[in-house]
C-alpha cells in the first residue's frame, strides 16, 4: 500500500516538474516576445505606436558631432541677383530731427527678397479641329495632338501632379481630388484619380521590362518582401533592386511562386544580397550575400535575453561582425585592394568561436526560444562565407539596407493612406513607385518623370 502512494507521488512529481518546465518554456517565449523592438528584431518602428522609447541604434559612436559634417553641400535659400520684381522703400522722414528726405543722397540699400508663388490658374487651350470641303466633294478634317484625345481632358502636367500626389506622396484618391480643386480650382474626382494613375501605369510596361532584363544581368543586385494588405487580405511585395534601378511587384504568395513571377532571380547570376529568408536560397546560381544587419538584430535579442552581467556569445559575434565591417569600410576609404589579413583573421576567430559558444550552449534546443537561438548560432557557422562574403568584394554591401529603404514606401503609403482594394491598383501603385524610385536614382525629379510619362514618352534610362 505504501509503494504504491510512493510511486503514485513520484509519478505526480514528475508530471508536475514537466507542467513546470514548459510552462517555464513558455514564458521565456512570452518575455522574450514583449522585449521585441525594432532593434533587437524585425519589426518596423511604427509598431511600438506612441510610447515607444526615445531611439537606440545599433551603431557604434563615430565621433563625429551631429549634423551635416565638413565638405557636406547644404542647401539654403540664397538671395538672387536679378529679381523678378523690386520694390523700393523710402523713409517717411529723419530718423532724428524729423526733417523731409525728398531728393537727399541715396547712401545705402538694404536688399531683402521674398521667394513665393504667383497665383496659379488652369490655362484651357482649344484644339480646333478644321474641317475643308476639296472640289472633288471630300471632306478631310484636321488631326488632334497625342494629349487631345476627347473633347474635354486634363492635360499632361495637371494628370501628372495627381499621379505625383497619389503614387508619388500617398495622399488617398478623396485627398488628392481635393488638393487639386483647393490649389487649383479644378473640379476633380476619386474616378477620375483612378482613371488618370491607371494610364499612367499602362503606359510603363516597356520601362518595367527593361528594369527587369537590367537587375537580373547586374553583378550584385538585392532582395527583400514585405506585407502589403490588398482587397482585405495580406499581399506581398517584392523587391529587387541595383543602385540604379529598382522593381516593385505584388502577389499573394510571399516564396518561390512570387519569386518566379517576378521574373529577376531565375535568371539571376550575380550576388544575391537578402536576409536569411529560406526560399531565396532554392536559387543556386548565384552567389549570396546573407544581410549583417538582420543578424545583428538577431544577435541583440539574444543578448537582450540573457542574464544581466553575464558574459553573451552574441555580444561578442555581433561585436565581431560590426568590427569586420568597419575594417571593409576602411579599406575602402584608403582604395585598398583588400582587408588587412591579420586583423581580419582575429575578428574571424572571434565569430566563429562564439557561434560555437552559441551553438554548444543551446544544444539542447529545449523550448521555442533555445531552437531559435541555436539556430542562429549555428547559420553563423554554417553561412560564414555568405555573411562575410563583403569582407572579400567590394562591390557587395554587408547589408540589405538598400531594398529596405526602396521597399519601405510601400510601409508608408499604406500607414497614410490604408490598404488598396485591388490587385490591379496596387500593381498599377508598385509600377508607379519602380519607375519613381529608378528616376531618383538616376538624378531626375519625381515631377519630371511623370510629365514624361503622362505625355505618353515614359522615360527609359537607356534612352536619357
Amino acid at each position: 500500500m505504501l509503494a504504491s502512494l510512493v510511486a503514485s507521488l513520484r509519478a505526480e512529481l514528475a508530471e508536475s516538474q514537466a507542467a513546470l518546465a514548459e510552462a517555464r518554456e513558455q514564458i521565456a517565449e512570452l518575455e522574450a516576445r514583449l522585449r521585441q523592438t525594432p532593434r533587437n528584431s524585425s519589426r518596423p518602428p511604427s509598431s511600438e505606436g506612441l510610447q515607444k522609447p526615445p531611439p537606440r541604434s545599433l551603431r557604434k559612436k563615430a565621433g563625429r558631432r551631429p549634423g551635416g559634417q565638413d565638405g557636406h553641400a547644404g542647401t539654403t535659400l540664397a538671395q538672387v541677383a536679378q529679381p523678378d520684381r523690386e520694390v523700393r522703400h523710402e523713409p517717411a522722414c529723419c530718423g532724428r530731427c524729423g526733417a523731409g528726405l525728398g531728393g537727399r543722397p541715396v547712401t545705402g540699400v538694404e536688399r531683402r527678397q521674398v521667394f513665393d508663388l504667383p497665383e496659379v490658374t488652369v490655362k484651357v487651350i482649344e484644339h480646333q479641329l478644321i474641317e475643308r470641303e476639296c472640289g472633288c466633294g471630300q471632306r478631310t478634317k484636321g488631326a488632334p495632338p497625342e494629349d487631345a484625345e476627347a473633347p474635354v481632358q486634363y492635360g499632361p502636367r495637371i494628370a501628372a501632379i495627381i499621379v505625383y500626389l497619389y503614387a508619388g506622396q500617398f495622399l488617398s484618391k478623396k485627398r488628392t481630388a481635393q488638393a487639386l480643386a483647393e490649389l487649383f480650382g479644378i473640379p476633380l474626382s476619386s474616378g477620375t484619380v483612378a482613371g488618370i494613375t491607371a494610364r499612367a501605369a499602362g503606359r510603363l510596361g516597356g520601362f518595367l521590362e527593361h528594369a527587369r532584363e537590367r537587375i537580373a544581368a547586374s553583378q550584385v543586385a538585392g532582395f527583400d518582401e514585405t506585407g502589403f494588405r490588398v482587397e482585405g487580405r495580406l499581399h506581398w511585395v517584392h523587391c529587387a533592386r541595383t543602385r540604379k534601378y529598382t522593381l516593385l511587384t505584388v502577389h499573394p504568395k510571399r516564396g518561390t511562386e512570387a519569386m518566379k513571377a517576378m521574373g529577376v532571380l531565375p535568371s539571376f547570376a550575380g550576388v544575391a544580397v537578402h536576409d536569411a529568408w529560406a526560399p531565396y536560397d532554392t536559387y543556386t546560381a548565384p552567389d549570396h550575400q546573407l544581410c549583417c544587419a538582420h543578424a545583428q538584430r538577431e544577435l541583440q535579442a539574444v543578448t537582450d535575453a540573457a542574464p544581466q552581467g553575464q558574459w553573451c556569445w552574441a555580444t561578442q559575434a555581433a561585436g565581431a561582425l560590426t568590427a569586420m565591417q568597419a575594417l571593409a569600410s576602411e579599406a575602402i576609404r584608403q582604395d585598398r585592394d583588400a582587408v588587412d589579413p591579420a586583423a581580419l583573421a582575429a575578428q574571424i576567430r572571434l565569430y566563429r568561436s562564439a557561434a560555437l559558444a552559441g551553438a554548444s550552449q543551446t544544444a539542447a534546443r529545449s523550448g521555442a526560444l533555445m531552437k531559435k537561438h541555436n539556430a542562429l548560432a549555428r547559420r553563423l557557422l554554417n553561412r560564414q562565407d555568405d555573411y562575410l562574403r563583403f569582407t572579400r568584394d567590394w562591390r557587395i554591401p554587408p547589408d540589405n539596407n538598400g531594398s529596405e529603404r526602396d521597399i519601405r514606401m510601400i510601409k508608408l503609403r499604406q500607414k497614410v493612406s490604408g490598404c488598396l482594394r485591388t490587385l490591379t491598383g496596387a500593381r498599377q501603385f508598385c509600377a508607379i513607385r519602380s519607375y519613381l524610385s529608378t528616376a531618383a536614382k538616376h538624378g531626375l525629379s519625381f515631377f519630371g518623370a511623370l510629365v514624361m510619362l503622362t505625355e505618353n514618352r515614359p522615360w527609359i534610362p537607356s534612352a536619357a
